[in-house]
């Protein structure tokens, strides 16, 4: 007789990282995701009715409101999904005594810092969208005895919007480009978070994980790189500064995430981020058509 498969929970199942979990194939482990149509994380009912029937063993709470300069002008949607939203499913994780892993952001931190932060840092968020991620992660943390809290910044993968496939995007169409150079951040392969966030939450190191690929670079440098290892030579980048491009959220100006607590628990840190950075190219840039790759 074969052994139970363990059941994963993804929420936010439409978006980048629930997407890649959703086609991931993992021996031992089904992988079931739950999108906005079809689980209302505000609802907390819905929460719990869904949790009864599935018995998660594990919960990834990949939903969440990302809309970061929509949260300026509306804080209360904000609030409902990332801070009412993640008490609903953490409470609904512990009904069941699933483990629950929640997805967090740089944006916890004020930016001011020059040095990686550590996962002990003081947060001091400057956006609606930071101020909501980490009430998230208190209500996680405070409603979840079996509780990640994972951290994580510049995601791009396969699925949905990000910045690798805007600038692919825009060089179709554009001979010049210009792209903020005093930003500093660390880009993160959806592909790689979620091996990291599997292997994670079959662990019982419980607490708060810092994971981006490793390395780090300006939106500026990231650009080039994209461009350089696409074989793209059809656009010019140019350097700007943040306040060439203003948006009504703040952006923090160095969010590199330290990893010192996925190494002292024994995880291995995420590869460079050029590295990752080249295999997605090496698998996504042929659907797209530049001018020089005819």
């Amino acid at each position: 007789m074969s052994e139970r498969k363990l059941n994963l929970l993804v929420t936010g199942a439409g978006g980048q990282l629930g997407q890649e979990f959703v086609h991931m194939d993992h021996d031992g482990i089904e992988i079931i995701g739950k999108n906005r149509s079809e689980l209302d994380i505000t609802d907390y009912e819905s929460c719990q009715a869904l949790c009864a029937i599935i018995k998660p063993d594990f919960i990834v709470h990949a939903a969440a409101y990302t809309a970061v300069d929509q949260a300026e002008s509306k804080p209360e949607a904000a609030w409902a999904v990332n801070v009412e939203g993640t008490r609903n499913m953490a409470k609904a994780a512990e009904a069941v005594g699933a483990k629950f892993c929640y997805i967090s952001t740089d944006y916890v931190f004020d930016g001011s810092g020059k040095e990686p932060y550590p996962e002990s840092h003081p947060t001091a968020p400057q956006s609606v969208y930071g101020a909501s991620k980490l009430e998230g992660e208190r209500n996680a943390l405070e409603l979840s005895s079996k509780c990640f809290v994972v951290r994580t910044s510049w995601v791009y993968g396969k699925y949905g919007r990000n910045f690798v496939q805007t600038m692919l995007q825009l060089a179709k169409s554009k001979k010049e480009l210009m792209v903020v150079d005093d930003q500093i951040g660390s880009p993160t392969y959806t592909y790689d978070l979620a091996n990291f966030i599997i292997e994670l939450v079959q662990s019982e190191k419980y607490g708060i994980y810092h994971a981006s690929n490793s390395g780090n670079c300006s939106w500026f440098e990231f650009a080039k790189a994209i461009f350089e290892d696409a074989g793209i030579s059809s656009a010019v980048i140019h350097p700007c500064s943040t306040e060439q491009f203003p948006r009504p959220a703040p952006r923090p100006a160095y969010s590199v995430l330290g990893q010192q607590a996925l190494i002292k628990a024994g995880f291995t840190p995420l590869r460079p981020w050029r590295e990752a950075l080249r295999d997605y190219l090496s698998e996504h840039t042929a659907s797209y058509i530049f001018p020089d790759h005819p």
